[in-house]
């Protein structure tokens, strides 16, 4: 090894490398708020004009559903199937948050694989 080469990286890449690692850690503490957000939020997902309602955390935990009195005559099968269109309108609306935010997060940062 020839003095002064050191490991093949001269000072512009550990410069490189050491905001890389900086950025890194703002992602990661920023992931930690954002899942303390998200986990604090409650997405409704609704189905037949609002006679089921199904409410998820932003991180798509359950939290509580509510049916109409007015859909129960309707029979089991019918409000089965209003409860599972509401579950998905809550999915679907709770990962469009969350994909939402990650790129808030994310954004700006030009991590390669994050944005």
């Amino acid at each position: 090894m020839t003095k002064g080469q050191g490991f093949g990286f001269g000072l512009g890449k550990m410069k490189e490398l050491t905001e890389a690692f900086k950025k890194a850690q703002q992602v990661q503490e920023g992931a930690k708020r954002l899942q303390e957000e998200l986990d604090q939020m409650e997405i409704e997902g609704e189905a037949g004009g609002g006679l089921v309602k199904v409410i998820l955390s932003g991180n798509q935990e359950p939290r509580r559903a509510t049916i109409s009195p007015d859909v129960m005559g309707e029979g089991a099968e019918a409000v089965s199937q209003l409860v599972t269109e509401a579950m998905q309108d809550a999915y679907s609306k709770s990962t469009a948050t969350m994909r939402e935010k990650m790129e808030e997060l994310t954004g700006g940062l030009n991590l390669p694989g994050l944005s």
